[in-house]
């Protein structure tokens, strides 16, 4: 049977089983492990369907696409994760339903959530490639922009959230976002999360310290035409 032809569960299943394959090859505990699933594309219903099969925490990445899911949804309990570039001016709805921003890349998100005095779990999106134009925020900037959100009261640090590039192996990039990551942990012990990995690439983030996946073509298959 193809990934195409297999039902959401034995899809569920199948990754749940990678995963903790590669937490035991790492030597960690899979249960310290979140899966996100990356729902965007995807009507409320299968987001339902996900929640029938043990699934609590839910990715989405346009704010347009999301609000209306997690409105017909409130019913579930879910955590609604936002993992795509963020405008500030939709800062304030997003943190209506999202209880965890994975893509603060700027100090004006960061300004504009704390002005929103809505309590959220932040990850610091950190760009892996030398263009400015992508997502997250340069290496070298990473301890200024923390900075910034460890001074705003209703923002929790959890970490560094990355995207593995194009054409370099997952692996490598990952330790790259591991050694960010621990310069970060100098600055806040705390802030220890590692955002990282995806339907392609999850067992070598989990490898190198992945506590939180964010998986959804394997998990969901193909998506639905953007609306």
């Amino acid at each position: 049977m193809t990934e195409a032809e297999a039902s959401l569960e034995e899809r569920l299943a199948s990754v749940r089983a990678r995963v903790d394959d590669a937490a035991r090859e790492a030597s960690r505990d899979a249960g310290a492990i979140t899966t996100i699933v990356v729902t965007k594309f995807h009507p409320a219903s299968l987001v339902r369907e996900l929640a029938l099969l043990g699934v609590r925490d839910i990715g989405e990445n346009r704010h347009q696409d999301a609000a209306p899911k997690a409105a017909e949804l409130r019913d579930l309990g879910l955590e609604w994760h936002f993992i795509g570039q963020l405008q500030s001016n939709k800062v304030r709805a997003v943190l209506e339903y999202a209880g965890t921003i994975h893509s603060v890349d700027r100090e004006s998100l960061a300004s504009a959530i704390e002005s929103a005095g809505i309590p959220v779990e932040v990850f610091l999106q950190l760009n892996l490639t030398d263009d400015p134009a992508r997502g997250g925020v340069a290496p070298g900037n990473l301890l200024a922009l923390a900075e910034r959100v460890l001074a705003a009261p209703s923002m929790l640090l959890r970490g560094v959230m990355a995207v593995a590039p194009l054409g370099e192996e997952p692996r490598s990039a990952f330790a790259r976002v591991r050694e960010a990551s621990e310069r970060l942990r100098g600055l806040a012990p705390t802030a220890d999360a590692l955002s990282m990995g995806m339907s392609g690439d999850f067992r070598e983030a989990i490898l190198e310290g992945a506590t939180h996946l964010r998986i959804g073509t394997a998990i969901t298959g193909n998506r639905p035409a953007a609306g």
